[in-house]
């Protein structure tokens, strides 16, 4: 996206290697990826239970969605398009007051949203969550 051409113009450019120092941490190489299943909750759910976050694409096109600040985000008209415009990962899931909800972390930085999160409705395959998920494998 342009936008990043833009910051790295008005920073005079991106950190190097060397002003990073030395990463004492542990190194892993992606080796591949998985594609779960289209539309298998229970697959998504797995993934992200064995493998951590899980890359989904979602519709994000509803001014609902756009205003997000708290609660179960649902929308019933989300994903009927089948227009799934936004990538963010799927960190979690869970029930609150007996509805199932993924925990999803979006780009949009801290400001938007829940500290930059959402409550995602599992009703309905809601906003596509579960339509076209990923995760890398790594060694």
């Amino acid at each position: 996206e342009w936008r990043a051409y833009e910051w790295i113009k008005k920073h005079g450019g991106i950190a190097s290697t060397e002003s990073y120092g030395t990463y004492k941490g542990q190194v892993r190489v992606i080796t591949g990826y998985v594609n779960v299943t289209s539309g298998n909750i229970t697959a998504v759910k797995a993934a992200i239970y064995k493998h951590g976050p899980v890359a989904v694409s979602i519709d994000a096109s509803h001014k609902t969605f756009s205003f997000y600040s708290n609660g179960i985000y649902y929308e019933p008209k989300c994903g009927e398009s089948g227009a799934l415009d936004h990538a963010v990962l799927a960190v979690g899931y869970g029930v609150l007051q007996g509805e199932t909800y993924w925990l999803i972390k979006n780009s949009w930085s801290t400001y938007w949203g829940n500290d930059g999160y959402i409550l995602m409705a599992m009703k309905d395959n809601n906003c596509g969550v579960a339509t076209e998920a990923t995760y890398p494998t790594l060694a």
